[in-house]
């Protein structure tokens, strides 16, 4: 690991709103193998109080310039060798803050094939090249006679090799490469046609057959749609600059030429080295510029992806759990029937069945008799019905057996199935479920992600749970870093109970991981379980250092000390016994006195260990010991008798869900196999510029049908509260049309928006979410 350098902690302080002695703590604590959750909460006075997203940043950063670092060190080595190093471009090479800039003046010392320029030096050209440069009085049809030999035949070939000199040096010079870079950010645009003869095949991309807009407005979503409909030869989109430009030269060739002093009108010479501009810029600079371009519209549509995927993710983590109460878990299916399991407050599976309500059976009394009888074997509470194929018949279904039973009866929940199936097939199934065939083991996914979102989604990989956006066009390497960063913060934020947690939670713990947790359960199997925090010292490979950055967020309710329940460290008992000393009580009793503890000054108990914000926070911890941070419980209740698009009506008022927020708006779960899409412009009755700033993944919200159209499957919803259907919007807009025209004495006939313009307006979005 290399050292943190002032310049780093500089940097990284002014990007995090820190000082430099803050990032240089963290940075070591970091280095020395602490996770950020640890850092974050029980390393605030070293410190200075980083949160967990300052210190994401801060690791993401610091990965980024160390890189940086060490590709500086090894340009300056390379020009080095070939002895061009000055005082001044190492000063110039010192002060680069991307990799970009570096690599803009590493270029002309870049090892490289060769080239044009090259062979014309070799043939004694290079002097020609100086010459036209720096004497424009000169005629360059005269002044290249002097270079023939036996491989330069006439004066134009030395010309144009004088000409490839020249090009190489213009393309790299790296203040002119930036001067043209920051020009094309703001000028060029994103051309996007359909490739002939595609248009039936790449149907899904018809908004893009044609399309233009600015490079430096495109947003991620029509970024990836356009990169994804070249990549499946559907599209081309190409970068346009000055395409309309009527003068003699174009903008960016001008900017070449002052760069150089060089001026058309000035003499031969010039007019010679201003077609050497031309050729350069065509040729060189502009190829150059306009994939670094592109590259760069991709990684900023990526980084916006995977900043959507990671927020919804964590939105879905963190959603509220249901609870210890025993669930009966429904996968619905048509042909192949309903698979059910039952699972008791823990998860543990108590009973499985498959019934088959649905043609071709069309056992429906069977089938309920099956489900009464399980539900009062094991006093099931809860229902969990998957939302996939035949989630509306069987929540029917189901709605007509509660009718049969008496009260108090279970609540039945519509719950998302995403990524059921990856875990019904995964090794973590196998080894949790060894005995269950793998259709049976997504209902027991679908009860226990009721129970607790959080414990079971973090047994699929994040990106099989669908709340990205062209999170398959991403760079998965990072995509995955961002995700495994949201379940770790996630899993440490909520905690977890250490003799109930499965392996693939305990992976996720601060400081274990994969084998780790897997010893844990191994030892919790063999011997039980664990009686204290202590305990974890005695499972094999589990040292000291694991164990500081995992006991505070394990959790052991009714051990054999009061304060492994909590999230106060092992290492801070002490100060929390002085603290229960004071208030004379016994430790059971206080914890959750918040009357007892709020009359104590917390600066009383800070000590050369333990500073205010540790205090603090074992304060708030014995009020609250144990508290979990997440929602109260709360589902959406669907509209009975709407059950397909097709039963959809404007001005329809619906409950739903929210299953996916993207950057264009919010996709609403409303009962009918198919999400609606409230666009951005519709989420609330103010101006709203990131959509997550209204609603996230799982909440339960309220919207209005503004459109539908049953073919295509789209449906437009409305949270605004003066949400209007289209044809009132556009009987409205008849009818103002009409009113002025009375009020004037030349009468126009009212013009009326077009049929579905609204549903047109939001298809292109709707194709996102494919």
């Amino acid at each position: 690991m290399t050292a943190l350098t002032p310049s780093i902690a500089a940097i990284i302080a002014g990007e995090i709103a820190a000082r430099t002695d803050q990032v240089a703590a963290a940075v070591k604590l970091l280095d020395e193998g602490a996770t950020v959750p640890f850092v974050a909460r029980y390393r605030k006075e070293v410190t200075g109080g980083l949160d967990d997203s300052q210190l994401r940043l801060l690791n993401e950063r610091l990965a980024y310039l160390r890189e940086l670092d060490a590709r500086r060190a090894a340009v300056l080595q390379s020009i080095e060798a070939q002895g061009k190093l000055t005082p001044e471009l190492e000063v110039q090479i010192a002060g680069v803050a991307t990799k970009a800039e570096l690599e803009d003046i590493y270029l002309p010392y870049k090892p490289k094939r060769r080239t044009k320029a090259e062979i014309a030096r070799e043939r004694g050209l290079e002097p020609l090249a100086d010459a036209l440069f720096e004497n424009r009085s000169l005629v360059p049809l005269d002044e290249a006679q002097k270079y023939l030999s036996d491989e330069i035949a006439d004066a134009k070939a030395a010309l144009d090799g004088a000409r490839d000199i020249l090009a190489e040096r213009f393309a790299e010079n790296a203040e002119l490469i930036g001067k043209l870079r920051t020009y094309m950010e703001q000028k060029a645009f994103i051309r996007a046609r359909v490739v002939d003869g595609k248009q039936e095949a790449g149907a899904k991309f018809a908004d893009y057959f044609d399309h233009v807009e600015p490079w430096s407005k495109v947003p991620s979503h029509r970024a990836l749609a356009m990169l994804r409909g070249r990549n499946e030869e559907m599209l081309t989109v190409d970068l346009e600059l000055d395409a309309n430009h009527e003068g003699r030269y174009k903008p960016a060739e001008l900017t070449v030429a002052t760069h150089f002093n060089i001026c058309a009108e000035a003499g031969a010479a010039d007019a010679w080295l201003m077609e050497v501009v031309r050729w350069s810029w065509r040729v060189k600079l502009w190829l150059h510029l306009s994939v670094d371009l592109m590259n760069r519209l991709r990684e900023r549509a990526e980084d916006e992806a995977i900043t959507v995927f990671a927020r919804n993710l964590k939105d879905l983590l963190l959603a509220a759990p249901a609870g210890t109460r025993a669930t009966l878990g429904l996968d619905p299916g048509i042909r192949t029937g309903v698979k059910v399991a039952v699972v008791d407050g823990t998860g543990k599976v108590l009973d499985t069945a498959t019934v088959y309500p649905f043609a071709p059976r069309n056992d429906v009394t069977g089938s309920q008799n099956v489900l009464m009888a399980l539900i009062a074997r094991h006093k099931v509470e809860l229902i969990a019905i998957g939302n996939g194929t035949a989630s509306r018949e069987t929540e029917r279904l189901v709605a007509d057996m509660l009718t049969m039973i008496p009260a108090p009866k279970p609540l039945k929940v519509v719950v998302s199935e995403a990524g059921a199936s990856v875990y019904s097939a995964s090794e973590a199934a196998s080894g949790e479920l060894p005995d269950l065939d793998v259709s049976l083991r997504g209902a027991v996914s679908i009860a226990r992600r009721l129970q607790d979102p959080l414990a079971e989604l973090v047994k699929i990989d994040p990106k099989s749970i669908g709340v990205g956006q062209y999170q398959h066009d991403v760079d998965q390497y990072r995509l995955a870093r961002a995700l495994d960063a949201v379940v770790e913060d996630a899993v440490n934020g909520v905690g977890v109970d250490l003799n109930t947690a499965s392996a693939p939670l305990l992976a996720r713990v601060s400081g274990l991981g994969t084998s780790l947790a897997e010893a844990i359960v191994a030892h919790r199997n063999a011997n039980g379980a664990f009686a204290s925090r202590k305990d974890l010292l005695t499972v094999p490979r589990l040292g000291p250092k694991a164990f500081e950055q995992a006991a505070g967020f394990l959790r052991i309710r009714d051990g054999i000390e009061p304060l492994d329940a909590s999230s106060v460290h092992p290492e801070a008992y002490k100060v929390a016994r002085k603290i229960v000393a004071a208030c004379g009580r016994d430790i059971r009793v206080l914890m959750g006195d918040s009357a007892a503890l709020k009359g104590l000054d917390p600066n009383a108990f800070v000590d050369d260990t333990f500073g205010l914000p540790t205090i603090r926070d074992i304060l708030a911890e014995l009020e609250k010991p144990g508290r979990d941070p997440r929602p109260e419980f709360k589902t959406a209740t669907f509209t009975d008798g709407i059950e397909e698009v097709s039963d959809l009506k404007p001005g329809m008022m619906l409950e739903g869900t929210v299953t996916n927020v993207a950057a264009f708006g919010a996709f609403v779960d409303i009962g009918v196999h198919q999400d609606g899409l409230v666009h951005v412009s519709q989420l609330a009755d103010r101006f709203i510029k990131d959509p997550h700033e209204v609603v996230k993944a799982g909440d339960v919200v309220k919207v209005k049908v503004l459109e539908v159209d049953v073919k295509r499957k789209r449906i437009s919803l409305s949270m605004r509260k003066d949400a209007a259907p289209a044809a009132m919007r556009e009987q409205d807009a008849a009818q103002l049309a009409r009113g002025r025209s009375n009020q004037s004495r030349q009468a126009k006939p009212a013009q009326q928006s077009q049929p579905g313009s609204f549903g047109s307006a939001l298809a292109e979005a709707f194709k996102r979410n494919k």
